[in-house]
């Protein structure tokens, strides 16, 4: 994708980000997706693939990515996906980031978890060095999976930590209880394995706090409709619970309403901790230098607001103290050295 900058605007190409929500398996680009299924038009991709600039809910977001889930069934698919994303990422100049997936969900060509997450952190290991990305990866229970499925994913994450560096929980916080999964999150604390959580999406502030109380994670994918209460907002910035933000998708989900109306910009001014990042680069046929764009020319964004964001985000991160002091020299290097 190429950005047509307007005047006013600055070129995000060149500087260095941190994306910290990524979903490896909504990010499957059109030439990705052709070797997998060969005979695929770009039409096809997009209807398929690409979830509706205005969705009827998350739920209906959701259909897209189980469409490219169904395509990342072997070894092969799963290590081009990581290649693939790698690719987009180094092109997109993300120096760190952290990819997550649910390793369950890729069963139905007779992988093993085991083998499904080897592959995936082989994959990752390899393509790394070549790319110029620090990247990790997260693995993710579902809001509609049992207890004992986010225990299993507890102990894959147990099994490969190093290149997984932590724990999430995704899907339909609406549609399902949290119940079956505190259990896992429980004992990934006593593991001293690091979590995040899906909440403030699909519902509201309630649903935040509960995540919030219940599961304890160092952070909070999305969190969009944390403004809903008040109190809560002080509570997470009195925590400095990092917020993982991804202003496209929260429109296309309906979490907030257009891009004007992101709370983004109102919490950062507030103190708390924001990152930006796409969630989905194919579902949600974005990039994160357009991210940066769309944050410049609604809101006037300049380095001062983006560098703060990735520099929340790298400390907020899973990864190990030298590289985040490694990182965040590079991101204060880089942005401050731009002339406006």
């Amino acid at each position: 994708m190429q950005t047509i900058l307007m005047p006013g605007v600055m070129d995000f190409n060149s500087l260095p980000k941190v994306e910290l929500h990524l979903h490896l398996d909504c990010s499957l680009s059109y030439p990705a997706a052709a070797r997998l299924r060969p005979g695929l038009s770009l039409e096809q991709y997009r209807r398929d693939f690409v979830a509706p600039a205005r969705c009827q809910s998350l739920a209906h977001y959701l259909e897209a990515p189980r469409r490219m889930v169904a395509l990342l069934q072997s070894p092969a698919a799963l290590t081009l996906a990581v290649e693939d994303v790698l690719a987009q990422l180094a092109q997109d100049r993300v120096i760190y980031a952290e990819l997550r997936f649910a390793p369950l969900l890729h069963l139905e060509g007779g992988m093993s978890p085991e083998m499904v997450v080897g592959t995936v952190v082989e994959a990752l290991q390899s393509a790394t060095p070549r790319n110029g990305v620090e990247a990790r990866l997260l693995l993710c229970t579902l809001r509609h999976f049992s207890a004992e499925q986010s225990l299993a994913t507890l102990r894959l994450a147990q099994q490969f930590h190093g290149p997984v560096a932590g724990l999430d929980i995704a899907g339909d916080e609406a549609g399902f209880s949290l119940d079956p999964h505190v259990e896992a999150f429980v004992e990934a604390a006593r593991l001293g394995i690091p979590a995040t959580a899906h909440a403030g999406e699909a519902a509201g502030a309630a649903s935040l706090r509960e995540t919030w109380r219940r599961l304890r994670p160092r952070r909070i994918g999305h969190g969009v409709r944390c403004e809903e209460d008040t109190a809560l907002v002080e509570e997470l910035n009195a925590a400095q619970l990092h917020l993982e933000m991804c202003p496209t998708s929260n429109v296309q989900t309906r979490a907030c309403g257009e891009f004007a109306d992101h709370p983004l910009p109102r919490l950062l001014a507030a103190g708390l901790s924001v990152g930006i990042n796409t969630d989905g680069r194919a579902i949600s046929d974005t990039e994160l230098h357009r991210e940066y764009t769309q944050l410049c020319r609604h809101f006037g964004w300049g380095v001062r607001e983006f560098l703060a964001c990735n520099l929340h985000a790298i400390h907020a991160s899973f990864a190990p103290a030298r590289v985040k002091q490694s990182v965040a020299a590079r991101l204060r290097a880089a942005w401050t050295a731009v002339q406006l």
